[in-house]
């Protein structure tokens, strides 16, 4: 990830609303959340749910896919792992034992899926 990159991603995460969405897109894991139920848990009327994914879509924090009728946002863990090593690079002056635990986070994939855990 580079500079730009990172400056869109903060900002779009410097917003209440767009950091709850994420949030609650990254506890829900690869099965993702409709509109609807993001509309319903954020307490977000559907019209400033809309503005909210389009503007977290924009800066690749998450991803849509038409499933039937739904459109289901899931979070991109790829961007968001490369949001965290952006701001952990080059960490502390040669001493990795200090970052090391959110290195790890960092470094970390996507959820398994359901059948990756059967």
């Amino acid at each position: 990830m580079d500079q730009r990159q990172a400056l869109v991603a903060f900002g779009a995460l410097s917003q209440e609303t767009r950091l709850h969405i994420v949030r609650m897109l990254v506890v829900s894991g690869p099965d993702g959340l409709a509109a609807g139920a993001i509309a319903e848990k954020a307490e977000v009327s559907p019209s400033n749910i809309s503005f909210h994914l389009k503007e977290l879509e924009r800066s690749g924090l998450i991803t849509q896919q038409r499933e039937s009728r739904s459109i289901i946002y899931t979070a991109n863990y790829q961007a968001l792992g490369g949001l965290i090593r952006f701001l952990m690079e080059d960490c502390c002056s040669g001493n990795p034992q200090i970052c090391a635990p959110a290195a790890a986070v960092a470094a970390c994939c996507a959820p398994a899926t359901k059948e990756e855990l059967q």
